[in-house]
């Protein structure tokens, strides 16, 4: 992908590295990381950036708002990467979660679904996304120079071509019935069906996680990466402590919006799905 742009090469599903060094603790971020921040069972630290709101962390790691305030600085660095890697994603970028992951990405999961060390394209239950991008920059923090090892499977449209015609279709009512409940916070489509359906597909098939096309990537302690985690199959599987801010960018905010995982979905199944 020599010669494309920042913007080019995320879409055609490059992992991308900003310019210049990666994310860096504060001493006294460092320090307050070292002395632990996760509340029992709890994957992640998260940060709503809407609300302000902290979930996962320890109570004394909440009171003293050193965590809160590292993940509020990394989502403003990550969206400066962002910019100065594809200056025309600026003006469309909307912020998402941010999370502290400072648990062992191989630890065993709870169950299949939940376990990112399976290959998968990112979906989320209860967040619908209704064919916007998921753009992620991750950053390794970790304090002993342990690599965050990952696995990067085949491209989407092979991926998604695999299980699509086992997918059902939601029945009529379902997506407002289900934000009624308050199952998902928003309606969800039948592109966030499918690719729910396919995330779930992916994770539970076991010959496929045996034997599916992949290679493996380190990702050193101290640097930084950006990557369409909707588009682009991936595993985790090993490393600890990692900042990770979540983005989202509509369709028309790319270069090329025949790229997204959208227009490839409808485009195989030949219907629109927004």
């Amino acid at each position: 992908m020599a010669g494309l742009d920042g913007a080019s090469r995320l879409e055609a599903g490059a992992i991308v590295a900003p310019a210049g060094a990666g994310f860096r603790l504060t001493n006294v971020e460092a320090e307050r990381v070292a002395r632990g921040v996760g509340a029992g069972r709890a994957k992640n630290v998260s940060l709503d950036p809407n609300t302000g709101a902290v979930r996962g962390a320890s109570e004394d790691a909440v009171d003293d708002g050193v965590i809160a305030a590292l993940m509020r600085r990394h989502a403003q660095w990550a969206r400066e990467r962002i910019i100065e890697t594809a200056p025309s994603y600026g003006p469309h970028l909307r912020m998402g979660r941010a999370s502290l992951r400072t648990r062992d990405a191989g630890a065993p999961a709870l169950s299949p679904r939940k376990d990112d060390r399976r290959l998968h394209a990112d979906a989320f239950p209860s967040r619908p996304t209704g064919g916007e991008r998921i753009l992620r920059v991750f950053s390794n923090i970790n304090p002993d120079g342990q690599a965050r090892i990952w696995r990067i499977g085949e491209p989407f449209e092979n991926y998604a071509g695999r299980w699509l015609s086992q997918i059902r279709r939601p029945w009529p009512g379902e997506a407002w019935l289900l934000q009624r409940l308050g199952v998902t916070r928003g309606r969800r489509t039948a592109y966030d069906a499918l690719m729910l359906g396919l995330h779930d597909r992916a994770k539970l098939d076991e010959d496929y996680q045996r034997e599916g096309p992949s290679r493996e990537v380190a990702f050193a302690a101290g640097s930084s990466w950006m990557v369409f985690t909707d588009g682009v199959v991936h595993a985790a599987m090993s490393g600890c402590f990692a900042l990770e801010q979540t983005f989202y960018l509509p369709i028309g905010g790319m270069e090329t919006p025949d790229a997204s995982p959208l227009r490839v979905l409808e485009r195989l199944t030949g219907r629109g799905l927004v």
